[in-house]
């Protein structure tokens, strides 16, 4: 983990958060407590000893009774083997060694135990990134970092396999909000405290003129019945630390059964050649 690319800078990622309006720019984190916690109704288990990971503890304190609150730092202050539920909360995307963060949550499982996590994909702000590098690229003709990298669903699902994690599941909700202009954008953006963290991000202002032209292009490419919208793709991650009381894939060539006679086909004998 200490040989993870630096991509997120920890000290501007804090100050972030810190600046969040915890009224107005919290709705993202609403939608992902409500989800949460309708995914753990349909769990037919009681978890006695949850924990969650996420940089607004104050937020998803309210997402489980009496779990463990533990901040998204790099090594996690999480006690192995102790925990029968891991909430990984809305901040996968700027772990500079997501791997393992998701391991030190597996570890921290009893067996059986359940991990699950909600994060931005791929999707998310595609509009602003492409309004925002098309800006650049025509005024300085280059290009900087602005967004931070986000995962696609596949390679999530790719994450708990090499966690080790069993059963692991992964699927994505897209979530589609609406605003008057660009800048009603990036002021919900840094109310959310997701302001631009990136390491390699440029240090001083960035130029009036690549900000007027990419809300022209973000307008004129996107803008439908009067509102630009702003992709959130919200991605939830399912898996259970192993245990022998789980379902286990049969060996191969161990099915006493035809598939043909299991779904009452006809079998046809293919030519020999």
């Amino acid at each position: 983990m200490q040989n993870a690319p630096q991509i997120t800078d920890q000290a501007a990622l804090h100050r972030n958060r810190a600046r969040a309006n915890r009224e107005t720019g919290m709705f993202l984190h609403d939608t992902a407590i409500a989800d949460v916690q309708d995914r753990l109704s349909m769990v037919n288990k009681a978890f006695t000893a949850p924990a969650i990971v996420t940089g607004f503890a104050d937020i998803w304190a309210r997402c489980v009774p009496n779990a463990r609150i533990v901040p998204d730092d790099e090594v996690l202050g999480l006690t192995p083997g102790a925990h029968d539920l891991v909430i990984h909360a809305m901040s996968l995307h700027w772990a500079n060694d997501p791997v393992g963060q998701i391991i030190q949550c597996r570890r921290a499982l009893k067996p059986d135990g359940l991990f699950l996590a909600v994060a931005f994909g791929g999707r998310t702000l595609h509009e602003l990134r492409s309004a925002l590098g098309q800006a650049e690229v025509e005024i300085t003709g280059g290009l900087s970092p602005r967004v931070a990298p986000m995962a696609e669903i596949r390679d999530m699902g790719g994450l708990m396999q090499r966690a080790g994690l069993a059963l692991p599941v992964a699927d994505a909700m897209p979530l589609t909000a609406t605003y008057e202009t660009p800048w009603n954008l990036m002021h919900d953006l840094r109310a959310m405290g997701e302001g631009n963290a990136l390491t390699g991000r440029v240090k001083h202002p960035t130029r009036r003129a690549v900000m007027i032209r990419a809300a022209e292009i973000y307008v004129s490419e996107f803008m439908t019945d009067g509102r630009i919208p702003a992709t959130f793709e919200m991605i939830h991650l399912t898996g259970w630390a192993p245990d022998s009381s789980q379902p286990q894939p049969l060996r191969p060539g161990s099915a006493v059964t035809r598939l043909a006679d299991a779904l009452g086909a006809s079998e046809i004998k293919l030519p020999k050649d």
